[in-house]
């Protein structure tokens, strides 16, 4: 990269100390024309999933050549690698290989994945650290990759993409009429609930904008909600406090509740434990 590309951070350490402070402090030590952005640095302490999940939501959104640096690194000081991924739209990350890149590489691909070589791409100094990665390694190699310090070449060796780890999904499917997937993230402040089904995959089952479908949510095999709501074309369309079934900003179904969350209402979380199958109720499509 011959000019300086945009540094995007995500991580779980808060805000509460100078972890994120330091990690800014790291980039721009590196190159002060460096222009340094998050994501968020409110991921769930450890909740690799979530880490995993905001990537994806986020990174296609930026030019083409800017970096990454994703830490939701529970596992920091083991033998776990450390790694910059290329993605099939140009983007780069810089994380731990914890499956972080999951959701990122099913949606839009990882084409190349690189081990960081730590004895070019690591803070000067900070050898004997072990339990902040995130400043020492991570920020540092994101910075010197998108301030032109270094090439994508120069990041480390290359890795066979199946050393990619990647966390355990359900694939979505259609059977018995419906389509199955699971709950995989929450509209966190609003509390509305991000499926993992395509909108191509739910319209397959032939609804369209205004029929009835039946919901039905499960946890560990159990039913815990069952519903019926409108597929609607956004909140607007449906009354304060009513259910809706729309699609979220990622091309997949999502429920929610106009002014109101969904999550808490009917105490929904997110996993590969949390099932949901939507049921297109046809027979009750009022005759155009």
């Amino acid at each position: 990269m011959s000019k300086t590309s945009p540094l995007v951070l995500q991580s779980d350490f808060g805000y509460d100390d100078g972890a994120v402070s330091a990690m800014y402090g790291v980039a721009a030590c590196v190159s002060d024309e460096l222009r340094i952005h998050d994501v968020t640095h409110n991921i769930p302490p450890y909740d690799i999933w979530e880490g995993s999940y905001r990537l994806a939501q986020t990174v296609n959104y930026w030019p083409q050549g800017s970096v990454f640096v994703s830490v939701v690194d529970p596992g920091v000081g083991s033998d776990r690698l450390s790694v910059v991924a290329r993605t099939n739209s140009g983007h780069y990350v810089v994380t731990p290989n914890n499956g972080t890149l999951t959701h990122l590489h099913r949606l839009f691909g990882v084409a190349e994945l690189r081990e960081i070589d730590e004895s070019v791409n690591r803070l000067p100094g900070s050898g004997e650290s072990y339990t902040f990665h995130g400043r020492d390694i991570y920020a540092y190699t994101g910075a010197r990759l998108a301030a032109g310090v270094i090439d994508y070449a120069e990041v480390g060796p290359l890795l066979p993409l199946e050393t990619l780890e990647q966390l355990p999904v359900v694939e979505p499917r259609i059977a018995d009429g419906a389509v199955h997937g699971t709950v995989d993230a929450l509209d966190i402040r609003y509390g509305s609930l991000w499926t993992s089904i395509p909108r191509e995959t739910f319209l397959q089952l032939g609804c369209k904008h205004g029929d009835r479908v039946r919901v039905a949510i499960t946890h560990q095999s159990r039913i815990t909600h069952v519903s019926q709501l409108v597929y609607a074309t956004s909140f607007a369309a449906v009354e304060v406090g009513e259910s809706l079934l729309y699609v979220n900003s990622l091309d997949r179904m999502a429920l929610a509740i106009n002014r109101g969350s969904y999550a808490r209402a009917f105490n929904i979380s997110t996993g590969t434990d949390w099932c949901i199958s939507l049921t297109p109720l046809l027979s009750e499509r009022t005759p155009s």
